[in-house]
């Protein structure tokens, strides 16, 4: 078959930093491929290469049997490649129309309104699926606005199309229809397709071809029907993953240890809450599944500190919560929010002091006002020690460590002191497949000493894996709730999400 897209002997280096390097890959005409691999694999980087956004250090890219020569995305887009990323490039006061016609690359000085509406009525006449053009994106859902980027691309006669995490902001049934939407263009009209993913589910149901990037070294391709989930983990990350599974532990008159009742916000910083009720229990895993953006932030915040409920109320076990630092300590309740380096972190700081942000001023750690320097290496080498976090010293700026070894680091210090309730969210985030298993281990682990877990994550492979209990959370308030056991419908869950009833 006929190659489209040829990457021979690419490099890309920012000063030190070797971000691409040998890159060799061959993208056949009218094929599904996934370009894969752990964050800062090179992924994005090889993607802007492609799209003219950064000049390659040396190589080449070959398209349609051409060397490649752009310099911005309107460059690409003249010559047929186009790229959907993935934060909607859409602007919402205008018409699905007025969208389309924005995207072209030279845009008449005077527009003939119905000339144009009746080209664009019979471009999506062809096409598998319609959006109403006088529609506001404003009023679109997450999949239709997905959907609208697409056609922006097909309106524009690409024939290779880059899809930068494309279902990231759908729910399942909505990334599933948009995909197959995709794969019949593939193979009805020789649509090539280039999706960067880390859900297995859409490598495995809709790629042709995977390629895999290893810290911006190629290390191999492959037709998707020779891989297995367990080889195509090990060429990511470079060695076997090892997954342990914990055996559940049943509680059997668990004692109510959160209680959100009637909580309601007014926040101008996120999304808000409207009557959010739910109820956690002594040694269960409550996970909270919803599309980013209803309110899973908020919740966090509330933990945080950051908002207060203008109505209802938070207790624990049957106090109300009272976000101080003594308090917290009293009611054993700790917060890990996702980016743990952003908000949960003093990035400067050294390693060793992120582990006594708690503790640092209370015995033994301090006495009689003075910092008990000992005691706090002491405490943060066996507790970094203990949760594997691998770095140069205690006395490194903990932002010169992985993603999973941040995480790591900040769980080592939130639960070293059995907490009872611990508010999880996305706490795998960006981390590669082992550091993953290894933080939903700890958090199984955790809730099998008795703990409660309220989990937060827009994973919903990782809701179902850990969750004793799900609830779907939609413009703020928990519209479903199910046990999550062997009957459970994912569809119906799926559904819910984005507010069907």
């Amino acid at each position: 078959m006929e190659n489209i897209l040829e990457i021979k002997q690419l490099d890309k280096v920012f000063g030190k930093l070797h971000a691409l390097e040998d890159i060799n890959i061959n993208i056949e005409k009218g094929t599904f491929n996934a370009l894969v691999g752990e964050n800062g694999a090179g992924k994005s980087t090889l993607a802007k290469c492609i799209m003219g956004q950064y000049t390659p250090t040396s190589g080449e890219i070959i398209y349609k049997n051409t060397p490649l020569k752009t310099h911005s995305n309107r460059d690409s887009l003249s010559k047929g490649i186009g790229m959907i990323y993935q934060h909607f490039m859409l602007v919402e006061k205008l018409t699905v129309m007025e969208n389309l016609l924005m995207g072209q690359s030279k845009i008449p000085f005077l527009i003939s309104w119905k000339k144009e509406k009746e080209k664009l009525q019979a471009f999506m006449d062809k096409m598998p699926f319609h959006l109403n053009l006088n529609q506001k994106v404003s009023e679109l859902s997450a999949g239709e606005k997905q959907k609208l980027e697409i056609l922006k691309m097909l309106y524009l006669d690409c024939e290779l199309l880059i899809l930068d995490e494309p279902t990231s902001v759908l729910t399942p049934d909505e990334g599933e229809e948009v995909l197959s939407i995709l794969k019949s263009m593939v193979k009805e009209k020789g649509l090539t397709i280039i999706i960067i993913t880390h859900k297995f589910r859409e490598i495995f149901g809709f790629a042709d071809y995977v390629h895999v990037l290893r810290k911006g070294k190629h290390v191999g391709q492959a037709p998707v029907k020779d891989l297995d989930k367990e080889s195509l983990a090990t060429m990511m990350i470079g060695e076997k993953v090892i997954k342990e599974k914990l055996n559940v532990v049943n509680f059997p008159n668990p004692k109510l240890k959160l209680k959100i009742n009637q909580v309601t916000t007014d926040s101008d910083l996120s999304a808000p809450l409207k009557d959010l009720n739910i109820e956690l229990y002594q040694g269960a895993i409550y996970g909270i599944a919803g599309v980013s953006g209803n309110g899973q932030k908020t919740l966090v915040d509330l933990f945080a500190g950051l908002e207060e409920p203008t109505e209802g109320s938070i207790e624990i076990n049957g106090e109300p919560l009272a976000v101080t630092r003594k308090k917290l300590h009293a009611q054993k309740i700790r917060c890990i929010p996702e980016e743990p380096l952003k908000n949960a972190c003093v990035p400067n700081m050294s390693v060793e002091d992120n582990m006594v942000l708690h503790v640092f001023d209370l015995e033994p750690y301090a006495k009689y006002g003075f910092i008990q320097q000992k005691k706090i290496t002491e405490y943060a080498d066996q507790r970094t020690k203990e949760y594997k976090v691998k770095m140069p010293s205690l006395q490194s700026p903990i932002s010169n460590l992985s993603g999973g070894n941040v995480q790591r680091a900040v769980l080592a210090r939130e639960i070293s002191a059995s907490p009872e309730v611990v508010i999880f969210s996305n706490p795998c985030f960006g981390l590669d497949f082992n550091a993953t298993n290894e933080i939903r281990s700890r958090i199984l682990e955790l809730r099998n000493n008795g703990c409660a877990i309220l989990l937060l994550s827009e994973d919903l492979d990782e809701i179902i894996e850990l969750s004793d209990k799900i609830g779907v959370i939609y413009h703020g308030t928990i519209v479903y709730e199910t046990t999550n056991d062997k009957d459970i419908d994912i569809k119906l869950i799926g559904k819910k999400m984005a507010g069907h009833e």
